[in-house]
């Protein structure tokens, strides 16, 4: 199992699906017909073993007269490409107090890691585009155990610094990002702009999921006496006092949460929130159980 997952989430995932809706706007979700490779019952070709197959499906007797190991693969339903985008800039370092040890970034990172594992049991292809620093980085789309290793590598290596890239930065996105797929995208959305990509992406005909990732301080602001506040991507700061500003904060917060919420139902985007203190299934079980809903608004968040 993926390094990034946990051992509480193995069990959840056993339970969870990928899968895609029958076009853009539908109330129904379901597998698209695809012809492409997998453990299916009628027989296509024979490829080179991979660690990680499983070893039933190895041809024996084509071993016994090559002296190698091929496995047998055949023609599936295959319904989507799944697509992680990780928003890696320097607001997602932020962790809470009580648990300094988990980042909004570590949790997108298992959330990813996740997506990858469904994907990788159902024989789908999938992709990683993190959004760090100046540039984007790509893992472009395939499928099997050694794809699933070089995402988890490149989620290692990630860590949150400078801000969301401009739109030029995000051109390639549009060219290697093809309909149909499904699309996770992992952020806390404080820049606007995370939002108008996961917009754009479902008015392009990309089936777009949404996880906004929370710290408790951002939601419960349990702050008290003079504090300072600073911006990690711009570097502005704000000194204030805590229980005077506290009401507006909580109410200003809670009414951007929900137009957020509301902009991603209209669009058709399913959109979950998931806050540092809660277990991390919960998103999962939102997105990826059977007979989820199509939009959802935000999650555990009082």
């Amino acid at each position: 199992m993926n390094s990034l997952i946990p051992p509480e989430l193995r069990a959840p995932l056993r339970g969870l699906r990928l899968v895609a809706r029958h076009g853009a706007g539908g109330d129904g979700l379901g597998q698209h017909a695809s012809r492409s490779r997998g453990a299916g019952l009628e027989f296509a070709q024979y490829r080179a073993y991979e660690p990680g197959d499983e070893l039933r499906r190895i041809d024996w007797k084509l071993y016994a007269r090559s002296d190698r190991y091929f496995v047998r693969e055949a023609e599936r339903d295959s319904p989507l490409t799944a697509w992680a985008i990780v928003d890696a800039s320097a607001s997602m370092r932020q962790a809470d107090a009580a648990r300094p040890d988990l980042r909004k970034l570590d949790a997108a990172k298992t959330l990813a890691a996740c997506l990858f594992e469904l994907a990788l049991r159902q024989g789908d292809r999938f992709g990683l585009l993190a959004l760090a620093g100046a540039a984007p980085a790509f893992v472009h789309a395939a499928a099997g155990p050694r794809q699933r290793d070089r995402c988890t590598l490149a989620l290692a290596r990630l860590a949150a610094a400078g801000r969301w890239p401009d739109a030029a930065m995000l051109a390639p996105l549009w060219e290697r990002i093809q309909p149909p797929a499904v699309v996770l995208v992992l952020s806390d959305f404080f820049d606007d702009a995370a939002a108008e990509l996961a917009l754009r992406l479902a008015a392009a005909r990309r089936e777009v999921l949404t996880v906004q990732l929370l710290g408790a301080d951002e939601r419960d602001f349990p702050f008290a006496g003079g504090h300072r506040f600073r911006d990690p991507e711009s570097g502005a700061e704000r000194r204030v006092d805590a229980a005077a500003v506290r009401r507006d904060y909580l109410e200003r917060f809670g009414a951007a949460r929900v137009e957020l919420a509301r902009r991603f139902g209209a669009a058709g985007v399913r959109h979950v929130e998931y806050v540092l203190d809660r277990p991390l299934d919960e998103p999962l079980r939102a997105l990826f159980a059977a007979g989820t809903a199509n939009a959802r608004g935000p999650g555990r968040a009082a």
